[in-house]
Formats: C-alpha cells, sequence, structure tokens
C-alpha cells in the first residue's frame, strides 16, 4: 500500500506540532518511496531555504532508505555521489530526513529544514509509524 495524502498531511502536521512546542520555525516535505512529494508545509516565518532543504533530505532519505544524517559522513564516496547525480542532484545528505515504513517496506520519507540538523530530525521524528 503507498502512503496517501492523508498519512503525508498527518506526517505534516507531526512535524509542524513538534516544532510549535519548540519554539522554532520549519519547511516540513513528505515524498514518496520514488522521492517525489506528496505533501509540503512551510511555517509562518521559515527560513526560505528550509523549503529545498527539507524536499532534499527526504529525497535523500527515500533514496536510502535510511536517515539523511547517517548519509552525511558518506556524502563524498563515489556510490552516494553517483547516485545522487543520477536522481539528479536533489537528494541532500544531511541531518533533518527520516525514512518512513510500513510492515517493512520503505513508504518514503519525511525532511525538514530550518532548525538546527537536531532539530529538524526531531521534527521529522514524529511521524513514527504508519
Amino acid at each position: 500500500m503507498a502512503l496517501s495524502l492523508a498519512e503525508a498531511n498527518r506526517i505534516v502536521e507531526g512535524a509542524v506540532a513538534a516544532a510549535t512546542e519548540m519554539g522554532i520555525k520549519i519547511n516540513v516535505a513528505v515524498c514518496d518511496a520514488g522521492g517525489r512529494l506528496l505533501a509540503f508545509n512551510r511555517m509562518d516565518g521559515a527560513i526560505w531555504g528550509g523549503a529545498y532543504g527539507s524536499q532534499g533530505k527526504a529525497v535523500a532519505s527515500a533514496a536510502f532508505g535510511r536517515s539523511s544524517g547517517e548519509l552525511q559522513e558518506r556524502a563524498n564516496t563515489p556510490i552516494i555521489e553517483g547516485i545522487l547525480k543520477a536522481e539528479g542532484e536533489h537528494g541532500i545528505p544531511s541531518q533533518g530526513g527520516l525514512p518512513i515504513f510500513r510492515n517493512g517496506a520503505l513508504e518514503g520519507a519525511c525532511g525538514v529544514g530550518g532548525g538546527s540538523s537536531q532539530q529538524d530530525e526531531d521534527c521529522a521524528q514524529r511521524h513514527a509509524t504508519l
């Protein structure tokens, strides 16, 4: 079963709720397993560059089925560079994107941009499980 728009929107709402609790302004993107955008939100006052960051982190996380932060350490390896280049260089291997699994299958990813790297990941973590 593919990630639905309703599920993607709930994930966005969870990330925004986390950001509100932290007192930060974020951009949050949810993509499907193929890295295509399903839902997006930019909180009032969030930096506009975070729109690209959140989507890029979600794409990287979906591409590799792991947190985008885990990819950061290996971002300059030929395999990571090659895959992201072939994908169109939309993926950003930086902390703040987490994969979304259902019954062990990758369904998509949530990426957040606008806070610190750890704050972004904490907001993305709100999706927990489907």
